[in-house]
């Protein structure tokens, strides 16, 4: 499983490292960043609730 961000939409609310910080960050520029190449079997759960809640949409985890 992949989470990816498209980071330009993000608004740096930070709902998805609080959620999942297994896969999620704030970097270094203020935006969430994902820092994992794969979501471990432990967080994929956590990764599918980040996305969900993520207010603006930008967070796709997929197979």
């Amino acid at each position: 499983m992949i989470a990816k961000i498209d980071r330009d939409g993000c608004i740096a609310c930070g709902t998805c490292p609080s959620v999942c910080p297994e896969v999620f960050r704030m970097a270094d520029d203020g935006l969430a960043e994902v820092y994992v190449d794969k979501v471990p079997e432990n967080a994929k759960d956590s990764a599918i609730e980040a996305m969900e809640e993520c207010p603006v949409s930008v967070i796709t985890v997929e197979e």
